[in-house]
């Protein structure tokens, strides 16, 4: 373990300047002239304009000075340089939240919220449910150091709890995920819970499922849920079966190729979010966008991203998930838009989890945080009363 030390995001010009070449030179392949582009991957007319704004309308300037908004910092945890963002907010020491992120999202996934959930009387609110917010880079994203070989959800759990108690010294501390950092944090409340013991995770908060009853569904509900969702894998799922089995033929594919790339993250962002009311240029700007996708490019995250999967089967794949029961108090928000992973009936989370709290939310989708940064952080504050 070692003491953190401050970081600061810097892109150099060149580095830059060599990305938007390869982003000018790009050979675009042909597209089926169809209606729906996205039903083939990503739309080509989207993705040629957000190609031009990254061009000629996007200040990458202004995203580095975005991205050092908030005070950050690198620490030493077993093998890893750690990246987190640290905002001891208006709780001063008193009620440590920890937000994991997921692919191909980011630590930047959590921009709209950290500082809401760190100064809520800044925007109207109580003080009284302010957090210190902790939000890192998973091992092999962003700012943290890359593996020599894929890590999985378990381990990121354990550098966490360590970075959580050990780094940062709190014993007692609440945590949040969605995606991989569903799982994640899944495993601090079975690994590391504080249940009966003097450190590590209270309660915990998820926005997608994470660990499965060994039961499997039962009843008509359940069994309508695992059939929609089977058939969702079925038909969108091929990016995970590649990842979990071949991640490195999506690195040798995505290497020095910066539109593929963005290609690849873009069209998750567009299938996986809630476009029910909103076209997807309205849930989210192409700064946005552009921004998560160079955290990617400029830190060379798209490879050990990929292998992010294959850590899910080096570790034990789904029977290490499929039957573990998480004791730690559970909070699961369903977002009325997730087309990801929508949120099983309660009967079946309850066998996976002890379910405290269950919040169900209008509109948002898989990126929760960053798609309905006010709607994720009124459901965390409520979370945060009923936990501590």
């Amino acid at each position: 373990m070692s003491d953190p030390k401050p970081f600061t995001v810097e892109w150099h010009a060149a580095d830059v300047g060599r990305v938007l070449e390869q982003v000018r030179g790009y050979p675009f392949p042909l597209a089926p002239a169809v209606e729906d582009g996205w039903a083939y991957g990503c739309d080509a007319h989207f993705l040629k304009g957000l190609c031009a704004h990254w061009l000629d309308g996007y200040d990458w300037r202004a995203a580095v000075h975005d991205l050092n908004r908030f005070p950050q910092f690198t620490a030493k945890v077993e093998d890893f340089d750690i990246h987190f963002v640290h905002v001891v907010g208006e709780a001063g020491g008193r009620r440590p939240l920890l937000l994991s992120h997921g692919w191909p999202g980011s630590h930047y996934e959590f921009w709209g919220a950290i500082e809401k959930l760190a100064f809520p009387s800044r925007f109207g609110g109580d003080a009284a449910d302010a957090f210190d917010v902790v939000v890192p880079s998973l091992p092999g994203f962003g700012f943290s150091s890359k593996p020599t070989r894929p890590i999985g959800q378990r381990g990121t759990a354990r550098l966490f709890n360590a970075l959580m108690t050990e780094v940062l010294g709190y014993d007692r501390y609440l945590a949040q995920g969605g995606d991989w950092g569903a799982m994640i944090t899944s495993w601090l409340g079975l690994d590391h819970g504080a249940q009966g013991k003097s450190q590590g995770a209270k309660a915990i908060h998820l926005n997608m499922l994470g660990f499965r009853p060994k039961d499997g569904p039962i009843g008509e509900a359940e069994q309508m849920w695992a059939a929609m969702a089977g058939a969702y894998t079925q038909m969108m799922g091929a990016y995970l079966q590649l990842q979990v089995t071949r991640p490195q033929s999506v690195a040798w594919l995505g290497a020095g190729n910066p539109v593929g790339q963005a290609a690849w993250i873009v069209e998750r962002f567009h299938d996986w979010s809630d476009l029910r009311t909103k076209p997807f240029s309205e849930v989210y700007s192409m700064d946005q966008l552009l921004t998560n996708v160079m955290v990617y490019v400029m830190t060379g995250s798209f490879t050990t991203g990929a292998w992010y999967y294959r850590g899910l089967l080096e570790e034990g794949g789904l029977s290490a998930i499929e039957g573990a029961r998480c004791e730690t108090p559970t909070a699961y928000a369903a977002y009325g838009g997730e087309t990801y992973i929508p949120a099983p009936p309660r009967s079946y989370v309850e066998r996976a989890y002890n379910i405290t709290r269950w919040s169900e939310l209008p509109t948002g989708g898989h990126f929760a945080a960053m798609e309905e940064p006010d709607l994720f952080v009124e459901d965390v504050r409520a979370w945060g009363r009923e936990a501590t």
